[in-house]
Order: structure tokens, then C-alpha cells, then sequence
């Protein structure tokens, strides 16, 4: 057993003691101490004399039979020899563990009186939360100090808070002759200086009393950046109940006030790096996961220049608290990695070096007191709390030595040890019955360089220059030339008493997207545009249909004057622009070009209902044979909205509970639409999104359109309505006082806090004044009448069929792909059919007559997982994350081995098929749209290889049924984090007669096969084919199988998203050649005749 495996034995059995039973000791760490012992002779030479000596001495000891209490008297005697511990006094906070309603104590045993709760007990607030949710008073905490030179002098009370307040966040000034701290009274929190000998202390923020300040750090220019709630914001996941805290400046004597982050949620912990910059953490969750995503950040003191150092687009760690850089590094920083629910900002002890990675665990570089195992990025919630020991508030004496506040082990008591990357931790002090947290050694410290302020004060806008859309991996792939333009919208966040997941619309985004304009890129990819200062902005890049290619689900924020500077799509934060100069760098700012009217919130019955009104509700209009009903919500008097989940009805402001009972409007067109839309949720995907993952193209609503449903004819403009409501994940409210009355005033108070403290100028809650829409109905075009066509020996029944393969010759053939995996292969007589439907889509028709000249060999299957991978060890298919097997997980698998293949494109299919090629020695492709329609029907006329639209597919298929309905727990919600989804992505569109047993794609060959032995032609995943999209009548010499041919490929066969409608043998999709579709794979043909095959097969 190595070390790691005998430490975790220990804290097992130790988790079993009781405080009648001492708790063992653990292993002695012999490699530890000596590293340790080394590397303080090798810094500090004379200054640390007695090294060799403990060397010889561990020496002695690891040769004799294991005495661990002479090992932890030697560990202390030689690691507080250490001369970075020449300390006259190190400050902590004193704070007796107090018991409160929520106060969960997590690591109880069995039998015992337990010590250590989540957090809550030693006024942490949760993970979720500000100092404002603690309760002010009741506190028996002090401001006190020891000496390290003198252990054994007694702790020494510095300042305790008048009426049991709260006293802790200390930051100590860099000449070690003043502190910050916060401070609490009975109704505020507030930032108070005081002189390091405990006189003076006075008050420094001067808030009303609705408005809490916390969290301060001195600034080399002598100003001040702390926390406040004064943004009057509300945590979206608390539905309005709790406070945002967000960061601002003031000047050294408490004037001066400026808010400098306009964040969704909470900035934590902000810290001065040793190149003057200001670090800090901050929490997203627009359109992402709520549970995961929290980013370090830095900026200016000024506020320019906030950009995300590490976490970006990560599951893992879920947060890191407490960050702080080690001396005279910007790039390494030691920081608490902890979870979301559970421990409150407690957890591992690691060392990050930026400079090495910023995504997931790839710049972790150290992890104290768990060496022998390298960091395992983990998914989960509740990340931390079988984690031990418990790490708080570190402070890093070296690059290798740590002051830091320490729980060792269940019902231990916090103390302030030495922790070192050598996994050595040594108890420096603890007192009975109360926490020592905290620790700042009292010392002079180099002051970093002072940045000069780059913002104009008194300006209103600022500038983006954008070098290159086409940088970094948000559009990799993605041809130049495809983005024309960026869309530009402006956060709008929700209030005290008004916020959460299910308000602004259902299921989708958090918050009022405000749609401000868009400006044309140049041909090399670069922009240069103007923006409103002070507002949270978001950028989405649009094809020449004026649709989003990705997504930007978070912000940033530019400070009055500032240019902003951005070298591409979601380019890593070291990555610099190249060197050749971009057409937009030569040009003057362009100023956004409105949509449609001046910049406001995208309301559904404002942009979306009138183009309803003109094209769809004469149809849609709520007779039962016309549905869904697309009316405006003035013609459905009795509609009365949605409840709202549980937990939001707990937490919903009283007025609002007494007014709606809990339930929410929408309106009855947008709640009808929301099924036929794929979009980003509320709790999506952490991960950078693959270009074009959610394109509207992809979303079933403008799949219909663009087929010409019913003959609408959509103008420009409706177009951009649709697609923009989409784009911006479907909002049905543009303002929160249209959701209900903002309450308690807290609308106001934010104009006054933004007004008095340099927030920006407009009021987002106004609607401007609209020219009245056009709302009379527009005639659709007729639909065309296509005749009937007929087809030779057709249609075939399952035995004609069966007898035509088997006059073809050999009916199978396995192609060898190495690696122990092969690829079973089908022959696919000639023949002749009828291709299309005329009672199909309008896209399906003409039906045409189709000649098959020769046979042809498909791949029994779709192309799997592990297939793939024999050609491109790196794909990932990724997962399904619109359902759920945990609270916690990304999604549903699609990676699977024998699942498969999806997210790739048509080009990366038909590289394969060379690949395939090569390697046997036979010609490979992507069959044609004539191939697959007549391999999937195998003779049968019917809209199914099996039957018609009413017979049971789920023996034969795997589409969008009962188990994708309603997803793994048979409800029509799923829980994320503890947030209940209101809705379920292709929910409501799935066929709930049958069950085919799958929520996502199975295995390949799991369903039955067709008459000629293919499986999941229908269903499972949709496949591309070789045929560019053209109108039918099909034919064979128009040039629409050129594979050098430009143009969007057609894909066939619907998938586990797909209803049994969109999954018939004739139902036709299409894309671009380079998008990697979430539901689309492929399978191959290989063109061979019978005799060249059995050559072949005679060879091997």
C-alpha cells in the first residue's frame, strides 16, 4: 500500500474514534520532512544551522521500528527552525464556534459530541452567499494576535466588536502599520482601518443602512477595493431572497465611491498581485450549470482590464477561495479549492500556476497534504467534504510555505499551522473550544507598483477592438468568411425580492437580455464598435442569416473610456494577437447599428408575437385540429401561466405569493412555441460550446420554416425576430417589472446607488416608444400538388426483399479497422423506388422515380464511438446535457464505446471514408441521399421500414419516446444542483405511446434491423449522406453528389431528439459541411461490385 492509501486507511479508522477514544496518529511522512529539511538548508544556509543534524536524525529514526511521537517531535523542532517563522506576531481571528439554524454539521460520528460544522457555525457564509446573509450580531469573536518566536506566551486579545459583531477579512496594509477589517453592527456591515497595535479603529464605509460593505484590500495608489451590496441585485438561484455583492473603489478616508464590477453574482476576495493588479473571484451562471463555474479574475485597480485567469469554461474545481500570490509572482497563486453545496469555502490547500494552464486541474500544480496522487479533476457538488484535512484562509510566508488555518480531522478543533508543499502541516496554535482562523503575519511587505488610472471619468461609452473573430477554439472550424457581423447585448440583472431561473422565461435565460445592436466584422475577422460603459456585455458572432455560430454565456464590462481589447473567440488569457495589423485597427470606432428600434429588453410579446400574428395564427388559432394555439395572449382571456417550482415558491417575495399564488405569466404563443426550440437553458453545458452546437438551424421551430411549412413566407425581418429570440436562449419578458412589480423599491435604489456611484446612465426597466407593429395577415403561398410516381418491382414486401439481397451475392463482409475492433458491412441490392413523399414536408416532394444501378455495400450500423477513434484518437462525442442520471453530472453520455459517433461534421465523415479507404485498399464514402433512402426503406413504401406513423416502433427504433419525454425519473422535470428544470428540451414533442428504453443514443445494433439487416436507419442518430441540399426531383448527374461542391449536405433519419414525424425514410435535414451537429453521425458504403469484394475476401 503506498503512502496516500495508508493515509486514507487512517482517517478511516480515525472517523470511527469517539472522543472517549483518542484519535490515532497518522503514518509518519519520512520523504516529506527530508525534502523539507533539504530545501530549508539549501534557501537559507547559516541562517537555518541545525539542518544536517535533523537529517542525521531522521536517518536514525527511519531506520529504527516506527515511533511516531518521536517523528512529530523532530517534524516540529526542525520545521519551526524555520527562519520565514522569525515572526514577533502573526494576527488571527478568534471565533468561538457558534450553533445556528442551518448550521449542519457535516462530519459527525456515531456516539460523539461533534466540533466541526459546514461553515455557518464560524460566520462563513455558504457557497452561495455574502457576508449579508450571516446574522449581524451574537458573535464571540476577537481581532488578537501570537508570536511564533514565543509559543508559549498566551494569545493576546488586539480588538473585539462592541455588541458581539462580527470582526474578521483583515487585510493588512503592506508597511505592517494598519489593518482593514470588516466589522458588524446590528443592522449593516461595514469596513472599518485600525492601527496593527489595536487603537484607532474607526469606520471607513459610509453606506446607508440598506447597503452592506465588506471584503476591503488596500490599493497601492492608497484607495480601497471592497465588496458592497449596493448593486441591489439578488443571487438568481435564491429567487430574489439573497444579496450580490459586487466589487467598488473608494479613497483611503472612505469618499469616493465607485462600483468598478457590474457582475450577475458574487466578487470575492479581492487581492492586490505582486504586478499591481487586482485579483478576485467571481461566480457565472448565464446559461451555464449553477454549481460549477466560478472564475478567478483580474483587473486594474481602476477596473479596466477584467479578464479570467483561470477556471474559464471548467467543471472542475467547482471554486476557489481565498486566493493569494506567492511573493514576487503574478502567475502562482495558493488558494482553498472547495465545492458549491456543503462545505462553506473550506477544502484543499493548492498551488495554481497560471502561467501553466488555466482550464479544469491543468495549472494545479501542488496539493498540500495530499501528495502521492496527482490532482483528479472530479465532477460533484459536495466536492470536498470527505476531504481531509480542511484547509481556510492560507497566506504564504514562501512559494513553498504556508501560514493557513486548519481542521486536521473530524472533531478536531481549527488551528493555524505551518503547511509546506512537502505534505508536511505542524501545529503552530490552537485554543480550546474556539477557531483560530486568519492567520497575517505582522511584517513590511514590498508595495506592488502603483497602475496609473486609465478610465475617463465623465464618459458614458468605451470601445471594443476585436483582432481576429476567428481566433481561439469558440470558432474553430468554422470557415472565414461564414461571420458577417457580432450581435451586442447588455445584461440586465435581477433584484432584491425579483430574481431567479423561471422569471424572465421558462426554462431559459437567468436575466433581461437587452438587445442593443450589431456591427458588421471585416474580411479578415477584426471589428472595432463602440459600447455603453459600465454594463455587463455579451458578443455573439452571425452568418449571413444573422445567426448565432456561438455563444458567449458570460460577460464583461468596460470602464467609462477604457478600449477593450479582445484577440478572438474565446481565445486562452495568455494568448496574444498576431503580428499583422487587422483592417478595423485602421478605422474609426463604429457605433452600433440598432435592431429594429433602440436598444431594450427582447420581450416575446413585443418582437416575436406580431410576426405570429401575420403568418400563423390564422391557422393556429386555437381550434383543436390546429395546434399549438399561437394567439397573443388578449385572446386567451382564462390563461393564468405556469406554477413555479417549489423551491421558487418558498423563497417568492410575499407580494408576489399573495398576488399569483405562485404561479407566472408568460404567454400562451410563447409557451407553445418553447417545445419546438433548441437553446441554451438554465443549467447547460460548463463547457465551451462546439460553433454552431445550439445554431437556430438546429432547433426543430426554423427546421420547419425553412422547409416552407404550409407555405409561410417569412420576410427578413421575421426571420431575424425568430432567430434572435433563440439566439438569446428565448426570453419571453424584457423587463423584471413585467414578470410582476419589482418590489420594496429596490428598482430605485439601484438608479440611485448607479447614479451616485458611476453605474450606467440608462434605466433598463424603460420601454422605448415602438412604431406600432404590423399585424395583418399575410396569405402563405399555396402549396404545390405533386403527382404520383411508380417505381418497377416496387414496393417489396419483407421476403421480395430478403430474396433480392440474397440474389445480389455475398451479404456480408468485415472490414478489419485494428485494434480489435471491425466494421461489419451489408450488401444493399440495385433496384428501382420512389424517393420522397407527397404527403411529406414540401422538401420531400416531388416524388420521383429512382434507379439504384448497381449494389452496394453499407455499414450494417452507424459508425460507433470506438470506431471513430481508430481515425481520431481525440474525438470526444461529448454528452447530452438536457437530461440528467444526477444532480450533478454533465449530462447523459454520448461517448460511449459502441454509441454512436456524433458532433462530428460532414467533412470530418468523408475523412474518415478516406482514412477507410487507404487503409483497406477499397473506395469508401458517405452514401448518397438516393443510397440511404433506398437501403433505409429495404422495400417498403411506408413511412417506416416497419410500418406506418401509428405502429409500435420500439422494438424497430430509437427516437424520441417516453423515456426521452420524460427523461430517467419518469417526471417532467429534472433537478440540477438542487434547481428544478421547468422544462425538458424536445419534451413535450416526444411520442409518449411507446418506450423504446433509451433517453439518448444506444449502442449501435441494438434495435431491430431492417429487411436487409441495417440497424438504426431510423432513429438513434441522424447521419449524413454525400448529396448537397437540393430540390427534388432527384437526380443522379445535377451535380448534387460532387463532393468538391459547395454547399450544406443532407442528413437523414432522425435520432433519439426526433419524434417518430421527423425520423421517416423520406424526412431530409441539412447543414453546413463544417458543423458538428449534437444528434447527427454517419455510416459508410463501400462501392465495390460482388466480385471485387469476394476477391477480397479470398485474399485474406
Amino acid at each position: 500500500m503506498n503512502r496516500r492509501g495508508r493515509i486514507l486507511l487512517f482517517w478511516a479508522l480515525a472517523s470511527l474514534a469517539t472522543q472517549a477514544a483518542p484519535l490515532p496518529s497518522p503514518p509518519p511522512n519520512f520523504a516529506g520532512l527530508r525534502m523539507a529539511i533539504e530545501d530549508l538548508i539549501k534557501t537559507h544556509g547559516a541562517d537555518y544551522p541545525r539542518g544536517e543534524e535533523y537529517l542525521r536524525r531522521l536517518a536514525i529514526l527511519e531506520s529504527m521500528p516506527a515511533d511516531p511521537a518521536r517523528f512529530r517531535e523532530l517534524q516540529r523542532e526542525a520545521l519551526l527552525a524555520n527562519p520565514l517563522l522569525d515572526l514577533d506576531r502573526v494576527l488571527v481571528v478568534k471565533r468561538r464556534p457558534r450553533p445556528l439554524p442551518g448550521s449542519k454539521v457535516l462530519w459527525s460520528t456515531k456516539g460523539a459530541t461533534p466540533i466541526a460544522g459546514n461553515g455557518l457555525d464560524l460566520a462563513l457564509p455558504s457557497n452561495h452567499e455574502c457576508n449579508s446573509s450571516l446574522p449581524p450580531t451574537g458573535w464571540d469573536n476577537e481581532i488578537a494576535w501570537f508570536s511564533p518566536r514565543r509559543p508559549e506566551t498566551p494569545l493576546t486579545p488586539l480588538y473585539r466588536p462592541p455588541n458581539q459583531g462580527y470582526a474578521g477579512e483583515m487585510d493588512l496594509h503592506w508597511d505592517a502599520t494598519r489593518l482593514l477589517f470588516t466589522q458588524s453592527q446590528e443592522q449593516q456591515w461595514s469596513i472599518w482601518e485600525m492601527k496593527v497595535d489595536g487603537t484607532e479603529a474607526r469606520p471607513l464605509s459610509k453606506f446607508p443602512a440598506d447597503v452592506d460593505a465588506f471584503d476591503a484590500c488596500y490599493l497601492p495608489n492608497g484607495q480601497i477595493v471592497f465588496g458592497s451590496t449596493a448593486t441591489f441585485q439578488s443571487v438568481p438561484c435564491w429567487h430574489g431572497l439573497k444579496r450580490v455583492s459586487n466589487l467598488y473603489l473608494m479613497n483611503g478616508d472612505g469618499s469616493g465611491v465607485r462600483q468598478v464590477c457590474f457582475d450577475q453574482d458574487h466578487n470575492l476576495h479581492p487581492v492586490v498581485l505582486p504586478n499591481g493588479q487586482v485579483l478576485y473571484h467571481r461566480w457565472d451562471y448565464t446559461g451555464i450549470n449553477h454549481i460549477f463555474l466560478r472564475q478567478l479574475m483580474v483587473m486594474n485597480p481602476d477596473g479596466t482590464g477584467q479578464r479570467a485567469v483561470y477556471g474559464a469554461n471548467s467543471w472542475y474545481p467547482n471554486a476557489l477561495y481565498f486566493p493569494r500570490p506567492l511573493p514576487g509572482d503574478a502567475n502562482r497563486l495558493v488558494a482553498i479549492l472547495s465545492g458549491y453545496h456543503g462545505a462553506h469555502r473550506m477544502g484543499q490547500l493548492v498551488v495554481l500556476d497560471t502561467a501553466k494552464g488555466w482550464h479544469e486541474a491543468k495549472g494545479i500544480v501542488t496539493r498540500i497534504s495530499g501528495q502521492g496522487d496527482p490532482i483528479k479533476p472530479m465532477i460533484r457538488d459536495n466536492l470536498v467534504d470527505e476531504d481531509w484535512p480542511k484547509f481556510l484562509h492560507p497566506f504564504p510566508l514562501s512559494d513553498k510555505h504556508f501560514l493557513v488555518a486548519c481542521l486536521p480531522r473530524p472533531q478536531a478543533a481549527w488551528g493555524i499551522y505551518l503547511a509546506d508543499i512537502f505534505d508536511n502541516l505542524v501545529l503552530l496554535r490552537e485554543e480550546p473550544a474556539v477557531a483560530l482562523l486568519e492567520p497575517v503575519p505582522v511584517r513590511p511587505r514590498p508595495a506592488p507598483p502603483v497602475i496609473p488610472d486609465r478610465i475617463q471619468p465623465g464618459r458614458q461609452d468605451a470601445v471594443v477592438y476585436l483582432h481576429n473573430v476567428y481566433a481561439g477554439p469558440g470558432l474553430a472550424g468554422v470557415p472565414r468568411g461564414t461571420i458577417k457581423s457580432l450581435r451586442v447585448f447588455a445584461y440586465h440583472f435581477g433584484y432584491v425580492g425579483m430574481a431567479g431561473p423561471d422569471r424572465i422565461g421558462r426554462g431559459g435565460p437567468w436575466e433581461v437580455m437587452r438587445i442593443l445592436g450589431t456591427v458588421p466584422t471585416d474580411e479578415d475577422g477584426s471589428a472595432i464598435f463602440r459600447v455603453p460603459a459600465n454594463t455587463p456585455l455579451a458578443v455573439q458572432p452571425l452568418d449571413a442569416e444573422g445567426k448565432a455560430v456561438q455563444l458567449m454565456r458570460s460577460w464583461f464590462t468596460a470602464m467609462p473610456g477604457e478600449v477593450v481589447s479582445c484577440v478572438g473567440c474565446h481565445e486562452p488569457p495568455n494568448e496574444t494577437p498576431t503580428r499583422l495589423p487587422a483592417l478595423a485597427a485602421r478605422q474609426t470606432p463604429r457605433d452600433l447599428i440598432p435592431w429594429h428600434g433602440p436598444p431594450r429588453g427582447f420581450d416575446f410579446a413585443r418582437e416575436v408575437q406580431p410576426v405570429l400574428d401575420r403568418h400563423c395564427v390564422s391557422c393556429h388559432d386555437g381550434r383543436a385540429d390546429a395546434q399549438p394555439d399561437l394567439r397573443p395572449e388578449e385572446a386567451l382571456p382564462h390563461y393564468r401561466g405556469q406554477p413555479l417550482s417549489e423551491l421558487a415558491r418558498k423563497r417568492l417575495h410575499p407580494a408576489e405569493k399573495s398576488a399569483t399564488g405562485g404561479l407566472v405569466k408568460y404567454t400562451p404563443a410563447y409557451e407553445a412555441l418553447l417545445p419546438y426550440l433548441r437553446r441554451v437553458g438554465i443549467e447547460d453545458d460548463v463547457s465551451l460550446l462546439l460553433p454552431a452546437d445550439t445554431h437556430a438551424d438546429t432547433s426543430p421551430l426554423i427546421q420547419l420554416l425553412r422547409k416552407g411549412h404550409q407555405g409561410v413566407q417569412l420576410t427578413a425581418e421575421d426571420w431575424d425576430r425568430l432567430v434572435t429570440w433563440i439566439d438569446l436562449n428565448a426570453p419571453c419578458h424584457g423587463t423584471w417589472g413585467e414578470v410582476f412589480p419589482i418590489p420594496d423599491g429596490a428598482h430605485q435604489r439601484r438608479l440611485e446607488s448607479f447614479r451616485q456611484f458611476g453605474g450606467p446612465a440608462e434605466d433598463p426597466e424603460l420601454v422605448p416608444s415602438l412604431p406600432p407593429p404590423k399585424r395583418d395577415p399575410v396569405p402563405p403561398r399555396p402549396l404545390p400538388k405533386f403527382p404520383p410516381a411508380q417505381a418497377a418491382r416496387w414496393p417489396m414486401d419483407h421476403a421480395q426483399a430478403r430474396q433480392r439481397q440474397a440474389d445480389a451475392g455475398p451479404q456480408e463482409w468485415v472490414v478489419d479497422l485494428g485494434g480489435g475492433i471491425s466494421l461489419k458491412m451489408v450488401r444493399v441490392p440495385a433496384g428501382e423506388f420512389v424517393m420522397g413523399d407527397a404527403a411529406g414536408e414540401p422538401d420531400e416532394g416531388p416524388p420521383c422515380s429512382v434507379t439504384i444501378g448497381e449494389a452496394f455495400w453499407m455499414a450494417a450500423g452507424e459508425i460507433s464511438n470506438e470506431q471513430y477513434r481508430r481515425f481520431d484518437s481525440s474525438h470526444e462525442s461529448r454528452y447530452y446535457g438536457r437530461r440528467h442520471a444526477a444532480s450533478d453530472d454533465q449530462g447523459l453520455p454520448l461517448d460511449g464505446p459502441r454509441q454512436p459517433v456524433v458532433r462530428v461534421s460532414w467533412q470530418e465523415a468523408m475523412a474518415f471514408c478516406r482514412w477507410l479507404s487507404e487503409k483497406t485498399g477499397c473506395p469508401f464514402s458517405l452514401p448518397t441521399e438516393a443510397q440511404w433512402e433506398w437501403a433505409c426503406r429495404a422495400g417498403s413504401a411506408a413511412p417506416f421500414s416497419w410500418g406506418g406513423l401509428a405502429d409500435d416502433y420500439s422494438g424497430h427504433a430509437n427516437l424520441a419516446d417516453r423515456s426521452f419525454r420524460f427523461g430517467l425519473d419518469e417526471k417532467e422535470h429534472q433537478t440540477t444542483g438542487g434547481l428544478a428544470q421547468l422544462m425538458l428540451e424536445g419534451a413535450f414533442l416526444g411520442d409518449s405511446r411507446f418506450n423504446d428504453r433509451m433517453v439518448v443514443t444506444a449502442p449501435t445494433g441494438g434495435y431491430a434491423p431492417n429487411a436487409w439487416g441495417l440497424h438504426d436507419l431510423h432513429g438513434n442518430a441522424a447521419e449524413w449522406t454525400r448529396s448537397l441540399y437540393q430540390p427534388y426531383p432527384y437526380r443522379e448527374d445535377d451535380g448534387r453528389n460532387d463532393v468538391a461542391a459547395a454547399g450544406r449536405r443532407v442528413v437523414r433519419g432522425g435520432s433519439f431528439f426526433d419524434p417518430p414525424r421527423r425520423s421517416r425514410s423520406s424526412y431530409r435535414l441539412d447543414y453546413p459541411a463544417w458543423q458538428k451537429v449534437f444528434n447527427v453521425g454517419f455510416r459508410v458504403v463501400g462501392e465495390k461490385s460482388a466480385r471485387e469484394v469476394a476477391g477480397a475476401a479470398g485474399k485474406k
